[in-house]
């Protein structure tokens, strides 16, 4: 990744993203894993970008931190249009719509935000993009989290739609879950 993210970092220390915790680790150690987990899958550079603030305007599950939509712009000049958009997505996702999209086999795809009920279309591009920024920020996740069951068919779903070296990553995390002890 040619991007040198210590001055983004620093922006996310300085609205405090550091003092959060985030499955058992900070969360700017979570947003750090989730962009250079991304550029280590080769994701184009607004990808990993978008991984660095995926969640920042909080997310249907994650509101441990919400930067107000007002800043938009602002992070928008820190990491580009491309990347804020899709990070936006992710932020106002409306999951249960998104988990159903993944056996659409041609766009263009409707999400639903889940803030205001409007439509959010993708092109296939951003839709795979979306996808990918999203299955990476679980898998980076579910192990210390231990919340193995959480929207599990979704993440399944979209590991097998992304499918060869997406779906043997999900395999891999997966394979490390506890097995029930017997009874």
């Amino acid at each position: 990744m040619k991007t040198d993210l210590k001055p983004l970092t620093d922006y996310l220390v300085g609205i405090g993203v550091d003092d959060i915790e985030h499955t058992d680790k900070s969360y700017l150690a979570h947003l750090i894993a989730v962009c250079r987990g991304l550029d280590r899958w080769g994701c184009e550079e607004h990808v990993c970008l978008a991984g660095l603030f995926h969640s920042i305007y909080g997310t249907e599950l994650f509101q441990g931190f919400t930067l107000p939509f007002e800043k938009r712009d602002e992070v928008r000049k820190l990491i580009g249009e491309r990347a804020e958009h899709l990070a936006w997505i992710n932020c106002v996702l409306d999951r249960t719509v998104f988990d159903n999209s993944h056996t659409q086999t041609e766009g263009p795809w409707q999400m639903r935000n889940r803030l205001n009920g409007e439509p959010i279309v993708m092109d296939e591009t951003e839709f795979n993009e979306l996808s990918v920024m999203h299955l990476w920020d679980w898998l980076e996740q579910v192990e210390r989290w231990n919340n193995w069951d959480y929207r599990r068919a979704g993440y399944r779903a979209l590991a097998e739609r992304l499918g060869g070296f997406y779906l043997e990553q999900y395999d891999a995390v997966f394979a490390r879950e506890p097995k029930p002890a017997a009874t």
